[in-house]
Parts: structure tokens; sequence; C-alpha cells
């Protein structure tokens, strides 16, 4: 069974985000089940946490539901990224869930990475600040990254690099960062660790 963690920081109900964080995991589970694996997606969108967030800056260790959310990612096989754009770069509530987990625990894990924005002109975040992001936390990235704009939603776009043929290549390529990487090892659990520990860890 591959596990792969979907995180989405879209704002609004329904977002463009999330649509495309679901398209990118359906590509993926298609090419892994096309290798014979069994497939399951966990999806969290950072909206419902970012009380727990901000909260985890001031404490000091996560919330049991936002360390749950942590837990997910650091035993998945994969994590799927997806971050609307504001001013050339991920959103604030994207860089703090990535602030919040342990800098160590995503080295080697493969990552795919999609955003999503009103103009053409900020599909360029992706390279220069998501993927910076993840290289620093030296992730396995996918080597093609999606972005989406308005003119990529309800066009059915079908043509060449058209958002579908996008997602298509990119799961593809996550699909097969999954397949090669070795079996997933569990970091060091933070439930291995006592309240007092980790109230240590946070005022020293």
């Amino acid at each position: 069974m591959k596990q792969i963690a979907v995180i989405t920081a879209g704002l609004s109900e329904p977002s463009s985000s999330r649509m495309l964080a679901d398209q990118l995991a359906a590509d993926a589970r298609r090419h892994l089940e096309a290798a014979g694996e069994q497939v399951q997606v966990e999806v969290f969108e950072l909206r419902d946490f970012a009380v727990d967030i901000a909260n985890n800056f001031v404490a000091g260790f996560p919330s049991p539901r936002l360390n749950a959310v942590i837990d997910t990612v650091l035993t998945a096989d994969g994590v799927i990224a997806v971050s609307p754009i504001f001013s050339a770069s991920y959103s604030g509530l994207f860089k703090s869930f990535f602030d919040v987990v342990d800098n160590k625990a995503l080295v080697g894990k493969p990552v795919a990475l999609g955003a999503t924005g009103g103009s053409a002109r900020h599909s360029l975040a992706l390279e220069y600040a998501l993927r910076p992001l993840f290289q620093y936390l030296r992730s396995a990235v996918a080597p093609t990254s999606v972005y989406a704009g308005p003119a990529d939603w309800g066009n059915g776009d079908e043509t060449v690099d058209g958002l579908a043929d996008r997602t298509d290549r990119a799961g593809s390529e996550f699909a097969a960062l999954i397949l090669n990487q070795g079996p997933v090892q569990r970091p060091a659990a933070a439930e291995e660790r006592s309240f007092e520990e980790l109230l240590a860890q946070s005022t020293s």
C-alpha cells in the first residue's frame, strides 16, 4: 500500500488549489495503480488547521489534530503540496505549516508541487519559491511542477501542454519517485517524548 499525503493551502471553498491537488493525486494514483500498487490518499486543507498552526508557534508543540497531520506527512510515501500564490510566493499559511514540520523529516521524500493564481505571471513562483523551499528540505521533487491559472479551468483543456497534460506528466514523475524509493522509515515519533521534554525544547 502506497500512501500519499496531500497538503493544500487554498483559502476559499471551493478552492482552485484543492482542485489542482485532487487532479495531481488522481493522476499519481492512476500511474501507481497501473504499476500494480494499491494507493491511499489523505487530503488536508490547511485553512482547517490555521489556528493549530499559529498555536504551535506559541506553545512550541503541535495540538493532537495538527500532530496527526504532521505524522501523516512524515510517514507517507509521497507528498503533494499545492499553494495559492500571493505576491509572487507561496501563502503564509503554506510556509507556516512546513515551518512546524521537522526540517530533516522530508529528506528524500518524493514531492509533487502545484500552485494556483490569478495570473500566468505567478507561474514563476513554482521555480523561484516553492521548489527552492523543498530543495532546502532536501526532498525528492518531481521535475514537472504544475501551475493553474484562470484560463486552465472549465475550458476542456486537452491541448499539448494543457493542464491535463501537465498534471499527468507530474503525476507520472511523482509515481516513479515513489516506486523507486526504499521503504519509508518512520522518524523519531513525537509521541515517544514526554510533554515535559517538548516544553523544555520550546523554551531552550
